[in-house]
């Protein structure tokens, strides 16, 4: 059959190529970068790494923001993790941590993902049955509505051996394919992973440490200073939409819609970098206060004036100015008029 990859169809068009070459420019230029950037992007990765923990887990379900999940992981080591949004945002910083540390000793492997499988789910008690092991029950996916009745989104693979062939197959294909675009590999990696689903529970979060994983390993390294999960999170409808589109029609799906979305989301976050570091580098000559109040709007998008001045413990009057000079520096977006009034980045 033409245009297959693996066991998917695929034709290119200029938009596909597109997507790429964009994504490869900016790469090529981010060594040049990172060289100037050096303390910015240690501030930069801490952000990324407390938005990309809480937005994976809350497109799960979990409900917790991101200013609980930074509380969490800076105490982390003297928590009780009693619930289960606590376990597994402390799972997920810890498997992101070790990817972030050691993904380039890490081998693309079934064991590296049970590994990680096993990582992820060690604070959750009800899933030490079968933390680091393939599902032993069906496992469809399913989304909540509104009025919290279940919908079955897709039909996973099977259980037992047809999960463990596709994912001996699925490793197989990803060393042996040298063609293929390593971007686009990682895409079609995330995706059937997500596909099959192998373990009985935490595949989605687990596909999205793994993309992450593929994207380090081919020298994407400038994907540890945004968060590729919350961009997801944002666009959750549109994630789920594009998985349902290809999925529905296994075997041998087109998967142009899913690798499409997956580069516009690269190319989304890697915009929001560059501007970012360009914020960062006119922050440097900001005032104590005006640099405390655009570090709060950058951690705390959609802040009142009230908001930053009870915070910070600083005259309502004196944030209004600085917020004032902060929008007509570009700095900060204000949003609304009036008593709605808000501001981010």
């Amino acid at each position: 059959m033409e245009n297959m990859v693996h066991t998917f169809q695929l034709k290119p068009d200029w938009q596909l190529i597109s997507a790429i070459s964009k994504l490869d420019r900016f790469d090529a230029s981010w060594t040049a970068v990172e060289k100037r950037e050096g303390q910015n992007l240690k501030h930069l990765k801490s952000i990324a790494t407390v938005r990309s923990v809480g937005a994976s887990t809350r497109i799960e379900g979990s409900r917790m923001s991101d200013d609980e999940v930074k509380v969490l992981i800076d105490k982390l080591s003297i928590s009780k993790l009693e619930d289960s949004d606590s376990q597994e945002v402390a799972g997920y910083f810890n498997a992101l941590d070790i990817i972030s540390d050691s993904y380039e000793e890490m081998g693309v492997s079934e064991s590296t993902i049970k590994s990680l499988h096993n990582i992820l789910m060690k604070h959750s008690r009800k899933d030490e049955w079968h933390r680091g092991n393939y599902k032993q029950h069906s496992n469809a996916v399913e989304a909540r509505k509104p009025d919290g009745a279940k919908q079955v989104i897709f039909h996973t693979t099977a259980p037992g051996i047809e999960t463990e062939n596709a994912m001996q197959e699925l490793i197989e294909w990803y060393h042996a394919d040298n063609e293929t675009h390593p971007i686009v590999k990682c895409a079609l990696f995330s995706y059937d992973f997500v596909s099959i689903h192998p373990f009985q529970d935490g595949n989605g979060r687990l596909s999205r440490l793994i993309a992450t994983l593929l994207l380090l390993k081919n020298g994407y390294r400038w994907i540890q200073y945004v968060s590729f999960e919350h961009e997801i999170e944002n666009r959750k409808g549109e994630y789920y939409k594009e998985l349902m589109q290809c999925q529905q029609q296994r075997p041998h799906e087109d998967v142009y819609p899913w690798i499409i979305f997956f580069l516009d989301c690269l190319n989304n976050i890697s915009s929001q970098l560059m501007i970012k570091l360009t914020a960062a580098a006119k922050e440097i000559s900001l005032a104590p206060k005006e640099k405390s109040i655009y570090i709060f709007v950058e951690n705390h998008p959609g802040c009142q004036s009230g908001e930053i001045a009870e915070k910070l413990n600083i005259p309502l009057g004196t944030v209004k100015r600085i917020l004032t000079f902060l929008v007509n520096e570009k700095q900060i977006i204000k949003h609304g008029s009036g008593p709605g009034t808000n501001y981010s980045l």
